[in-house]
């Protein structure tokens, strides 16, 4: 039986550092891609022990590819794998590295997690990622930390921005601010994972009717809301955390 991730972590050769809680998230995103043809690219290779871990998760058809900016990181090229040295806010180089190494199948960003480096590596990257692939960022919980850059442009926040821009491609809102490279995107504590599907995304959003018999049945989605008094209306919002505030401030209305 192949050892899970947590295992190749662990028996690598040389020093790597994760979370515990990212090897659950590594089996079920990565699983589908082992002792497959594919090339995985992992951001930010420190003392090289990941390298190994991932050549021995995913099987010797894959194609490892390591990005640093320390330029000792070369030292692995001896050890079968490819590595490229740069720096992962910088526009220029990610253009070159694609000119390089055409399409891949995975990206894991493990790199600085400064919001700029996510943000950068991201947008220079998707469209890279071939259709079925996805691209991971790891360690997003530097969005709610100091010292990773302005938190209202942290990487969760960009997340966020995705988030909507996915939804703008139903048929009725602004499709000029629809996302149209991101099929979907998962989100677990501290990684979150942006995947494609071209197929899906091609599929235009419209509303569709099957052939089956018409009984003409009334709409009953609004009639509880139409009679409700606006105290029973805002009763919900004692669901929403951020609200915390006011919440206490009429805390008679929640109970």
């Amino acid at each position: 039986m192949s050892k899970n991730s947590l295992e190749n972590f662990l028996t690598s050769p040389y020093k790597s550092r994760k979370h515990s809680t990212y090897f659950p998230v590594y089996d079920y995103l990565f699983a589908p891609y082992r002792n497959k043809n594919i090339t995985f690219v992992e951001i930010g290779i420190l003392g090289g022990g990941s390298l190994f871990m991932w050549r021995e998760f995913f099987g010797p058809k894959a194609r490892i590819i390591g990005i640093d900016l320390n330029p000792d990181s070369k030292m692995w090229e001896e050890h079968g794998f490819e590595i490229y040295i740069g720096n992962q806010a910088n526009e220029e180089f990610w253009t070159e590295f694609v000119s390089q190494v055409g399409e891949v199948d995975l990206i894991l960003d493990d790199g600085g997690h400064t919001y700029e480096q996510q943000v950068t590596s991201l947008s220079m990257l998707i469209e890279s990622v071939k259709d079925g692939g996805m691209m991971v960022v790891e360690d997003t919980h530097t969005s709610y930390m100091k010292g990773f850059g302005q938190k209202k442009y942290s990487f969760i926040n960009f997340s966020k921005l995705l988030i909507d821009r996915i939804n703008y491609r139903y048929s009725e809102l602004n499709q000029n601010l629809s996302e149209k490279r991101i099929w979907s995107i998962e989100f677990f504590e501290s990684i979150v994972a942006f995947k494609k599907n071209n197929t899906a995304i091609s599929i235009a959003s419209e509303e569709l009717f099957n052939n089956g018999i018409d009984i003409h049945a009334k709409d009953f989605r609004y009639r509880d809301y139409e009679t409700k008094s606006w105290i029973r209306k805002i009763q919900f919002l004692k669901y929403i955390p951020s609200l915390y505030f006011f919440r206490a401030k009429f805390k008679r209305f929640f109970r």
